[in-house]
């Protein structure tokens, strides 16, 4: 069973890293649900031993983006690749909240040999056997789902029928909400192999900062702590 670990600093990849994650989703900006993180990020990320995905998203808000847009993040992903990163994390949907295809298959195609995970644009879908199909057809190699809830465990009935619907075909990795104290439970419901998620602990940002709003008044840290938990979790 094999834990990744979403980031969005330096401090959080190693902390993540050093506490026993085996992979590591590399953001910018989690307060507005993650960021292509910075050319610096991705080649620190050289560092670690364990495997880095960057997430590929030019844009905080939805996830319809425009020709220029998805140029931008074909380029993100180039760079990325010859940063040496594992994987890149992607998605985008078409006004209708389907998955947008020509897009996807532009980025997959920028991605080449790197692994590839298709992120919770999928939770927006109307039909998800159509995007898990989707996903297959691009040559995704996992999606990244909380069944379409706001939490996995919330989702855990969702995420266990699109299991069945993925037929091995392509990997699900439940994510959102899920923590040490909640994936006994969930993995009794759900059968996968592979968990997502933060690991977080909020830290109160400076007062004069929220004040001017440079920043929310809390920030999510990696708590290398609960990666240890978590992945002793996932053993037991």
């Amino acid at each position: 069973m094999k834990l990744e670990v979403c980031v969005d600093s330096v401090e959080g990849m190693l902390a993540a890293a050093m506490a026993g994650a085996d992979r590591i989703e590399l953001c910018s900006a989690l307060e507005v649900g993650g960021l292509t993180p910075s050319a610096g990020q991705m080649a620190r990320a050289m560092e670690l031993a364990v495997p880095v995905h960057a997430l590929i998203r030019s844009r905080a808000g939805d996830f319809c983006f425009s020709a220029d847009e998805v140029t931008t993040m074909v380029a993100d992903i180039e760079a990325a690749r010859k940063a040496g990163l594992a994987g890149v994390v992607i998605g985008a949907a078409g006004g209708d909240g389907r998955l947008d295809r020509d897009a996807l298959a532009a980025m997959r195609e920028a991605a080449g040999t790197m692994s590839v995970t298709l992120h919770r644009v999928f939770d927006l879908v109307p039909d998800f056997a159509e995007a898990v199909e989707t996903a297959v057809e691009l040559g995704c190699n996992r999606i990244l789902t909380s069944g379409g809830a706001v939490g996995a465990p919330e989702g855990a009935e969702a995420i266990a029928r699109i299991c069945d619907m993925a037929a091995g075909r392509i990997g699900i990795m439940p994510g959102a909400g899920i923590t040490s104290a909640n994936v006994g439970a969930f993995l009794t419901k759900v059968r996968v192999d592979e968990v997502h998620s933060a690991c977080g602990r909020l830290r109160p940002m400076d007062a004069r900062a929220v004040a001017m709003d440079f920043c929310h008044a809390e920030r999510l840290e990696t708590d290398a702590d609960e990666v240890r938990a978590l992945k002793a979790a996932l053993r037991a």
